[in-house]
């Protein structure tokens, strides 16, 4: 079994509903149990500052999915609770990225691990100190080290 952490987003619709039931969908995954779950935050977008604010939350997961089918799953549920790409950083139903996936350091053309930006971002970092607050990033050092560089981003838990 290997330990994966992954980031939920969503500002569309009811975005604290969904990234919930978001939450049950992990734990539906095949070879796959929930183990954890953070608070919801409330957090303005990034990119494109014309769209609603988001939910955002992480999850830790067991699986024994490797990387690229664990991103596949997580593609799946995406669509489910129907997901468009229509624009980078733009409005979501649902957006799941994989964080972390044990101490893997991978770069293949659809999938980086660690997550390249996950160490810039509040709404990334405090939903997963929630979660484990004296995790190390691969190459990054410890998440508490990275948490003054964001505390200006505006976060709120909800």
């Amino acid at each position: 079994m290997s330990l994966a952490y992954i980031a939920l987003g969503a500002n569309l619709g009811d975005p604290a509903a969904t990234v919930n039931a978001a939450f049950a969908a992990l734990d539906q995954l095949p070879e796959s149990r929930l183990l954890a779950k953070s608070a919801l935050y409330r957090t303005a977008p990034v990119g494109i500052a014309d769209q609603p604010e988001f939910v955002n939350a992480a999850a830790l997961i067991d699986t024994t999915l490797a990387p690229e089918a664990l991103l596949d799953a997580l593609l799946g549920i995406e669509q489910v609770f129907g997901r468009v790409r229509a624009e980078r950083n733009g409005p979501r139903t649902l957006d799941l990225d994989i964080l972390l996936y044990d101490d893997l350091t991978l770069a293949t053309p659809r999938l980086t691990l660690p997550h390249p930006r996950l160490h810039l971002r509040a709404f990334v970092l405090q939903p997963l100190a929630d979660l484990a607050p004296d995790l190390a990033i691969p190459g990054r050092g410890r998440l508490a080290a990275w948490l003054p560089a964001v505390a200006n981003q505006g976060i709120c838990r909800l």
